[in-house]
């Protein structure tokens, strides 16, 4: 008898139920404090950090990247099988982006001109990745690791408006280089574990071994790896930005 395929979650930290729920599957909680710790290494590696400009930076990319870019990716397609309505979706993603380019804005107003040149690069990554334009050439294994890994690390360290340094910009090249391969390995780690998730009806897999023996693979078994090294990052990423931000105070 072939049983009924088990239903599972679209990702591991997926609830289910109230509308708070729904909100809490399109922020993507683990990912997104992951993605939000680049720009606290990059603003680490200023000589001098600023609180508040790590403060506002923070908040710039949780706008962006927390709620405007995961709104828009849940419009396409519903991936995660919201019933957050596509008019709710629309303004979160749009009145967040706007308030991201806002704290942008104030942070060229009180000297960080790099800004200028990256905050518009910041909101056609976000539009062109998500919304999948041009056919989604941006949407992409390399696209994803430049824009949510080594993108953040640069901006995090430009909001601090450095004094120009050509060794601590060596230093800033390498993390956003390190960032890009976290990133990198985050997608290689997120993506088959969403086709398990979000595609695959059933799994049903047999691993036979060298003395003979054979021992039966489900879901549950090819997801496990998968998620451990995701779960591992996200916890991991955030605890080094912090211990390197609370550096600064001694």
């Amino acid at each position: 008898m072939v049983s009924e395929p088990r239903i599972v979650g679209p990702a591991f930290y997926a609830r289910h139920g109230k509308s708070l729920s729904d909100w809490w599957n399109v922020l993507h909680p683990p990912y997104t404090i992951w993605h939000l710790s680049y720009a606290v290494i990059g603003a680490a590696l200023a000589p001098d950090l600023s609180w508040g400009a790590l403060g506002a930076t923070i908040l710039a990319f949780f706008l962006a990247v927390g709620v405007s870019a995961h709104a828009l990716d849940e419009l396409h397609g519903r991936p995660l099988r919201t019933q957050i309505s596509g008019r709710t979706l629309r303004v979160a993603a749009g009145s967040a982006l706007l308030g991201a380019i806002a704290l942008g804005v104030v942070g060229v107003v009180r000297g960080g001109y790099a800004l200028v040149v990256l905050i518009p690069i910041g909101t056609v990554l976000v539009l062109a990745y998500n919304l999948e334009l041009r056919g989604g050439r941006l949407h992409n294994d390399l696209a994803f690791a430049l824009s949510w890994g080594g993108f953040p690390v640069v901006v995090g360290y430009a909001a601090q408006q450095p004094p120009f340094d050509l060794a601590r910009l060596a230093c800033v090249a390498l993390a956003a280089l390190a960032a890009i391969a976290l990133a990198h390995a985050q997608r290689q780690l997120s993506t088959p574990a969403r086709h398990l998730r979000r595609r695959a009806a059933d799994v049903l897999a047999e691993v036979r071994y060298a003395d003979g023996s054979r021992s039966r693979l489900v879901r549950e078994d090819l997801l496990a790896p998968l998620e451990g090294g995701l779960k591992a990052l996200s916890w991991a990423m955030p605890l080094l930005a912090s211990s390197l931000a609370l550096a600064h105070l001694g």
